[in-house]
């Protein structure tokens, strides 16, 4: 065999070897990474002596196929690397990620900084290689592989803040580490000045306009599935091509970090791409991600560990003090940031506290794999690097991979054992057996039925709802353990699980087409702010921020800034929809959850926990109610057509569903199910178009509903228009202050204002007017006047306010006799 052939039985062959290692690796309870290392340098043995045991035929084809696959280190690099950090941070928890970036960053950067010194300083210390060539191999052994780490992690159950600390570490780490490797090599080949400065500079630049460019693709990329709507297989391919793109373009062309580009982009594409496309695209898109990941990371393993045996060739026996050197040196730096950075990152606020044993389990899960070993042959490769540096770093390089590998991984298991990180915590354990209890009785309940229907005799049914009921006791003596937990705890497990539960309300409405993407992203931010919110600060924490998610936002105040000071009315109708749709959906997930309450939390929380938040759901939908009324109240034939258009964006999912069904009963053919669903995609896009909202701020017609110009001929109506600013005032606004200088008028259009003059407050409506009495006795305000909702008001500023009386004797006349009448009733009331 030859050419193509050879290479196409060499990689198909060693993904059917991939393949054979799974269940080997499950029957001997080690590391799936850890088997396929070992595989891989089986392989590299077999591969130099394959003549020598005389193999032929399709197994001496495919260990010769094996033996002509020479890829060089960037071949490793630019064929995996891009795939790997891609897959890793595009199913990553990004709200998660950023609650721990400070400490992630500290491991990633900080860490790598610290150990390549402490461990290059060290080695120089102690062999005669020169201090770059040390920081060198110090730099390379720096990355760390998450994989054969988290494959144990998610085999033990360990807590989820475990699990994306590693993978988060890993995702920056590599950048971090190949910048420092390119600056040491440069230097070892004098390439580059030995500059501590100018190698700071490179870094940094390297490492910020990496985030810059693979941010500006992230989004160009999300960007691009409003283009690609519906076609799912091309919205997957463009997420493959970017990986491979961004990471060149940034690497070869802008000379910023690939790595920090490629991970940049994902993250991106993981946080608002999933509200871009459909959830069907989505889940696909992770099992395609999921499946190139582990066809990458099976493949480099087995292909970078194959070179092991030439790598350790030249070992010898003086090297393992030189490799004791190295292993300690690298944990002694992981320690001093792990035990001695981490605690003042929590001193200053900068990141929630990371329990010892946490620390512990990170201290000795940073396995190294095959990226540094592709890095050690770079050095191998590379003809400027003399024979001893070469030799170096290959064996010690090599040797560190593998007690990584062969040791820290298999002890990870009872490290975390022993540590009690593979157990449910107190809340969690209550929530499991409550669980188990709830489903055993309807599975006790369902049994007899299931037995009636299947005709199965009833002696074989009674024994086994007896079983079904001995399980049921044992539970809940379980659960009258859990009610041990402190009612804080109780509260706060029930709110989690609401908070998870709207999470998915959102996501669900997204799926059905109910909501758009923009919506659901914001909603699914509200969501996370609560969530993280109850962590800290339990049931207080969850309606401090429901309060200040339904603040009115920055985006909502600039809108409302530019209208007043520029009169632009789009960016503020973009808003006031914008927060209909918002408050319509919290409306429909809160009567959700509120339903949830009353039915199933009672059987996974205590009374007492269930009562309390039952009382926290219904003021939140009160204060949801309240909102809404207030948007109702002034834009009432927006709030008909936009709740219309719901209704009909449920009825048409409604309508889908129902042809599917008629189509899997074969009532109808495939052709009629084709044109039918063309239509439903027809009104579907139609739907997609928000109607428009008016703010109804045009001076003309709000003058209609204002009295005091009644009767005013057209030309001076126009003259008192020209002198009038609209302006909307939102719910709780104060519009004026007391003590405050006169400097306009307002009349109100529609809405209602209170003029707080104690003890007896005053409320105004449409048609009526305020603030005059500053105007008219130069003074300044009698008291603060506040909206009660929306309002649209009619400004007329101080300077105009003379030419606006003068305009009708019949208006100056009732301004002023209000003017006297306010202030009379203001004495008699002091």
């Amino acid at each position: 065999m030859h050419g193509i052939s050879t290479l196409m039985l060499g990689i198909t062959g060693l993904l059917a070897l991939t393949t054979l290692m799974v269940p080997v690796a499950a029957k001997a309870n080690l590391a799936f990474s850890l088997i396929l290392a070992a595989t891989g340098i089986a392989l590299g043995i077999v591969i130099n002596n394959h003549f020598m045991l005389g193999l032929g035929g399709p197994v001496g084809d495919f260990f010769a196929a094996l033996g002509h696959f020479d890829l060089s280190s960037e071949a490793f690099i630019l064929i995996f690397l891009p795939v790997l950090l891609f897959e890793t941070a595009v199913v990553i928890d990004v709200r998660r990620l950023m609650d721990d970036l400070a400490p992630i960053l500290l491991l990633a950067v900080v860490a790598v900084l610290v150990s390549t010194f402490v461990v290059g300083l060290s080695l120089a210390a102690v062999v005669d290689m020169g201090v770059i060539a040390c920081l060198l191999l110090a730099a390379i052994v720096s990355t760390t592989d998450p994989i054969a780490v988290v494959g144990i992690f998610r085999d033990l159950g360990v807590p989820h803040r475990l699990s994306l600390l590693v993978e988060g570490e890993s995702l920056f780490n590599d950048a971090a580490a190949i910048t420092l490797f390119t600056l040491f090599l440069g230097m070892l080949t004098g390439e580059r000045q030995a500059d501590a400065l100018t190698g700071l500079l490179v870094f940094g630049r390297g490492f910020v306009g990496g985030l810059a460019f693979g941010y500006a693709c992230g989004r160009l990329v999300c960007w691009s599935f409003t283009l690609l709507r519906g076609q799912s297989t091309a919205e997957i391919t463009l997420t493959v091509a970017a990986a491979y793109l961004v990471f060149l373009l940034g690497e070869h062309y802008l000379h910023v970090s690939g790595v920090v580009a490629v991970v940049t982009t994902a993250l991106v594409i993981s946080y608002e791409g999933r509200t871009r496309v459909s959830s069907e695209t989505w889940a696909n898109l992770d099992e395609v991600w999921r499946q190139i990941g582990y066809w990458a990371s099976s493949l480099i393993f087995l292909l970078a560990t194959m070179r092991v045996p030439d790598m350790l060739a030249g070992m010898g026996q003086g090297d393992f003090v030189t490799l004791a050197v190295v292993i300690l040196s690298a944990l002694v730096a992981r320690a001093l940031v792990l035990f001695g950075l981490f605690p003042g990152l929590t001193a200053l606020g900068w990141a929630e506290p990371v329990s010892v044993p946490l620390r512990a389990v990170v201290l000795w899960g940073g396995l190294r794999g095959a990226i540094s070993l592709a890095l050690a042959l770079a050095v191998v490769e590379n003809p400027q690097i003399s024979a001893d540096v070469k030799s170096f770093v290959s064996v010690m390089c090599t040797a560190f991979v593998l007690f990584t590998l062969f040791v820290n991984a298999p002890l990870l298991r009872p490290l975390i054992r022993l540590l009690g990180l593979d157990l449910l915590s107190p809340s969690d354990l209550a929530v499991r057996s409550r669980a188990i209890a709830t489903a055993l009785a309807k599975v006790r309940r369902k049994v007899t039925v299931a037995a009636a229907d299947y005709g199965i005799e009833r002696e074989l049914a009674a024994g086994l709802a007896d079983n079904y009921t001995e399980r049921l006791g044992a539970a809940e003596i379980h659960v009258a353990g859990a009610a041990m937990l402190s009612p804080e705890e109780d509260v706060r497990g029930g709110l989690m699980m609401l908070a998870d539960r709207e999470y998915a309300i959102y996501l669900r409405h997204y799926s059905d087409g109910t909501v758009s993407g923009h919506i659901t992203r914001s909603l699914l931010l509200g969501v996370a702010r609560i969530q993280d919110s109850v962590k800290t600060s339990g049931a207080k924490g969850y309606e401090d921020a429901h309060i200040s998610f339904m603040a009115f936002s920055k985006h909502f105040r600039l809108a409302l800034a530019l209208q007043r000071r520029l009169g632009m009315e789009g960016p503020l109708a973009l808003e006031i929809a914008n927060r209909f749709e918002v408050l319509l959906m919290l409306q429909a997930a809160i009567g959700e959850l509120m339903e949830f309450v009353t039915i199933d939390l009672p059987q996974m929380a205590s009374q007492e926990a269930t009562s309390t938040i039952t009382a926290i759901i219904a003021r939140r939908m009160e204060s949801v109610d309240t909102a809404l009324t207030a948007l109702r109240l002034q834009y009432a034939d927006f709030s008909k057509a936009l709740q219309l258009q719901y209704l009909e964006r449920a009825a048409v999912r409604i309508e889908e569903a129902e042809y599917l069904k008629l189509r899997a009963d074969a009532v109808i053919g495939h052709e009629v199910l084709n044109d039918l669903l063309a239509d439903l995609k027809l009104r579907t896009r139609r739907l997609a178009n928000r109607p428009p909202i008016d703010l109804q701020l045009e001076p003309e017609k709000m003058m209609v509903k204002v009295p005091i110009f009644d009767g005013l001929p057209p030309r001076q109506l126009s003259q008192v228009a020209g002198l009038l600013r609209p302006v909307l005032a939102v719910p709780g606004e104060t519009i004026l202050k007391k003590s405050d200088p006169g400097d306009a008028m307002y009349f109100v259009s529609s809405g209602a204002v209170e003029v707080r003059i104690s003890p007896n407050p005053v409320r105004l409506g449409s048609g009526d007017f305020f603030g005059e009495m500053a105007l008219v006795t130069r003074g300044r305000r009698t008291a603060d006047v506040v909206a009660l909702g929306f309002c649209s008001l009619l400004v007329l500023k101080a300077g105009d306010f003379e030419a606006f009386l003068e305009t009708s004797p019949m208006v100056r006349d009732c301004v002023q006799e209000t003017s006297r009448r306010r202030a009379q009733a203001t004495m008699d009331e002091a």
